[in-house]
């Protein structure tokens, strides 16, 4: 007989219900805030700052410092992208999250006193590693375990540390460069990236599952989620629906767009606008900002209406944004589209694993967002750098605009074409009649 806080049933396996304490949920937004805070924020978003100075000072290219973030991806997406989501599936997240914090800080610190190319890639390589150990994937699988009806509106508070971080790192950066040199800054930046978020990750309860051993069953404030003693459930039914493919395909698409304009952003403005180097902190920062209002917005949306609804604004905004920038000498244009892309920005990474969470399994979150990230990841990679060797063929941006407005436009087109809901994935997740007997015994 289950107690009063618990209600067993089966699907793969045999899960209960339990409310699990609201300071332990606390305690999880907090852990991913200070992750994606540090990794995110000031890593992923903080490098592109320094790139101008690498151009200007070692004389490489755009394309040149463009590609570190492409090479590395490419390289350690592929190899290491579904073998971290296996990972985190079977073992929890915070091992990985523990391994991607020190690697990231580690990139940063090395990334310091590299002064050839070769240092420069190699580097970027943990970077990229700190990234798929240690960013949206192991944060995405932990918050999502923990909360089930109010799941949009957590992993919107958790993904507000990509804002909050990548608000402040234009400024900060801006800050220390101008007293200890772009080097000075990048390692107390590589310091900062692995003190902040290591302590509450090395903590942080990976599952309701673990507190329940550790604690034994008992009542809390939270919201009742479900808790499963099995193994990873099978993805195999998932890859062979369409709805899959579709949503690859246009989070490939946004976050291919997001990353071209991202990572040329802070070359476009210093070296081809003239903007000063304050002056273009300030717009890094006001589109990071933007993004912690459009955290909030879309995971508020996420939550009370359709989630493919909120996807197609979210991509809607991030092709809108992007024409703005041929208009970036008027500065009210230019803060409008820092304004138009942060929110679009704010939504991107948050909505597709509550998609995902949405249209499949939670169970096998973990491994689903592991190749849907990876392809993610090669998107990222390759877009800044195209658009950096359009740049530096054609000596303008223009055509390379051009190439990130269509890939967010067809983003949004694929987002058109998802169901609404996991209505045809259903059946086959659904526990089958033996599941159910056995359910009903428990």
């Amino acid at each position: 007989m289950p107690s009063r806080h618990t209600s067993a049933h089966l699907s793969f396996g045999q899960p209960f219900m339990m409310k699990p304490s609201r300071r332990a949920q606390l305690q999880v937004v907090a852990t991913s805030f200070l992750a994606l805070f540090s990794i995110v924020g000031m890593a992923l978003y903080g490098l592109p700052f320094y790139y101008d100075f690498m151009v200007s000072d070692l004389g490489w290219t755009r394309e040149q410092v463009t590609s570190g973030n492409a090479f590395s991806k490419l390289l350690i997406g592929p190899l290491f992208g579904f073998i971290a989501g296996w990972v985190i599936d079977r073992f929890g997240p915070r091992r990985m999250m523990v391994a991607g914090i020190i690697m990231a800080g580690l990139a940063l610190i090395g990334l310091s006193q590299a002064s050839a190319l070769w240092m420069f890639y190699f580097f970027y390589l943990f970077n990229a590693l700190g990234y798929v150990c240690g960013g949206p994937l192991p944060n995405q699988v932990l918050v999502s375990r923990w909360f089930n009806q109010s799941r949009g509106k957590a992993m919107g508070g958790a993904y507000l540390g990509i804002g909050v971080g990548g608000a402040l790192v234009p400024l900060l950066s801006h800050w220390l460069s101008g007293r200890y040199g772009w080097r000075g800054a990048l390692l107390i930046l590589g310091v900062l990236i692995t003190v902040i978020p290591l302590p509450l990750a090395l903590l942080v309860k990976q599952s309701p599952e673990e507190q329940l051993g550790r604690e034994g069953p008992r009542s809390g404030e939270g919201q009742e989620i479900e808790v499963r003693r099995d193994s990873p459930a099978p993805i195999r039914e998932v890859l062979k629906r369409p709805a899959f493919y579709l949503l690859s395909i246009a989070s490939m698409c946004s976050i291919g767009a997001v990353g071209g304009t991202n990572q040329n952003l802070k070359l476009y403005l210093s070296l081809d606008r003239g903007y000063a180097q304050d002056e273009s902190a300030r717009v890094l920062s006001v589109i990071l900002a933007a993004s912690l209002v459009g955290r909030l917005l879309m995971g508020w949306l996420a939550d009370k209406y359709p989630k493919k609804y909120v996807m197609l604004l979210i991509y809607t905004l991030v092709a809108a944004s992007i024409p703005l920038l041929f208009f970036a000498s008027s500065p009210p244009v230019l803060y409008s589209f820092a304004i138009l892309f942060g929110i679009g920005l704010g939504g991107d990474y948050m909505i597709i694993p509550l998609m995902a969470a949405e249209l499949f399994s939670v169970k096998a979150l973990g491994r689903l967002m592991g190749i849907i990230l990876t392809a993610d990841g090669v998107a990222e990679a390759l877009a800044p750098m195209i658009v950096g060797r359009i740049r530096d063929a054609t000596t303008s941006y223009t055509m390379g605009f051009v190439v990130l407005i269509c890939l967010a436009v067809t983003g949004a087109l694929a987002v058109t074409l998802l169901p609404r809901r996991g209505l045809e994935v259903a059946s086959d997740l659904k526990p089958s009649h033996d599941e159910k007997a056995m359910g009903r015994k428990a």
